[in-house]
């Protein structure tokens, strides 16, 4: 009636994280689910999923995720190999590395930025064809 063979949890990547208002964690966090920030966490945190700081959340630190929603306050280095939204009451400050970014009015955007969009170069051919063009 029941098999004794072994069963496997299986992981779930849409599952949901928190950090609780009035938490403080240090040290590193790894995980393959979305995390929401509300607390503090002093440290590292990385996840093939999406991280939400809330207004009140903290990170110091470093951040590395998928995509990123950002209210509160970030201070470190922020790699975010898709779309990196910084919402109104944002901080942001230190190294950000982002696919793409959104700001909106309001945030405070005070860091180095790199974007790692997909840009195509023009090649040189190309352009020198088009500089001879508008001298003719």
């Amino acid at each position: 009636m029941f098999s004794d063979s072994k069963k496997t949890a299986s992981v779930n990547n849409n599952e949901q994280n928190r950090i609780a208002a009035g938490t403080l964690i240090t040290g590193e966090i790894s995980g393959k689910g979305c995390f929401r920030i509300e607390g503090t966490l002093e440290g590292s945190l990385k996840t093939p999923g999406k991280v939400v700081i809330s207004e009140g959340g903290l990170i110091n630190g470093t951040l590395e995720c998928e995509n990123a929603d950002i209210e509160g306050k970030f201070t470190g280095k922020l790699m975010v190999s898709g779309t990196l939204t910084l919402r109104t009451p944002a901080n942001i400050e230190g190294e950000v590395v982002a696919g793409k970014l959104a700001v909106e009015p309001g945030a405070v955007f005070n860091a180095t930025c790199q974007m790692t969009g997909m840009v195509k170069p023009l090649n040189d051919e190309r352009r020198e064809g088009r500089r001879k063009e508008k001298f003719a």
